[in-house]
């Protein structure tokens, strides 16, 4: 069962990313760890895509194993 977009924001707000309002329903998330801004399209609760799971989970595992 897919997970819901509010589920993967919950995620990144524990892993230390900020965020800010993007266009419609999308959201711009940033972490200092990393160069490049995230952004997530979706309402909270819409089920999430396979491949909006991969890049948060990505996004996650870059900002644990970088100093």
């Amino acid at each position: 069962m897919p997970q819901k977009i509010r589920e993967l924001k919950a995620q990144l707000l524990q892993a230390g990313f900020d965020w800010r309002n993007g266009k419609g329903s999308h959201t711009v998330w940033h972490h200092p760890k990393l160069p490049q801004p995230l952004v997530l399209s979706g309402k909270d609760g819409s089920d999430a895509k396979p491949y909006q799971e991969k890049l948060v989970r990505t996004a996650i595992v870059l900002t644990k194993g970088t100093n």
